[in-house]
């Protein structure tokens, strides 16, 4: 039982490492940069919403979050929430 309760923590560990939503990637978001670019920084969004010629996206890995407003494909307004 104890095995498995470590493979449990070592397999969350290992995923929570893999992800791409950490400070050093949020930082080099800047103005202007293309949907493209983020998504290579970032990953794919978890979700994303087209309005009036804006698109707000969304990604999420628990409680970490970042938001990116695109206008005509460049990055806009960004934030992002419990990085570390």
């Amino acid at each position: 039982m104890k095995i498995r309760t470590l493979m449990a923590m070592g397999l969350l560990l290992a995923m929570l490492g893999c992800s791409k939503l950490t400070i050093e990637n949020y930082s080099q978001i800047t103005t202007g940069m293309r949907y493209e670019e983020v998504i290579g920084l970032l990953g794919e969004p978890d979700a994303c919403d087209d309005v009036m010629g804006m698109r707000a996206c969304r990604w999420e890995d628990g409680k970490r979050s970042v938001n990116v407003s695109f206008v005509a494909d460049k990055a806009l307004l960004f934030s992002a929430s419990n990085l570390q």
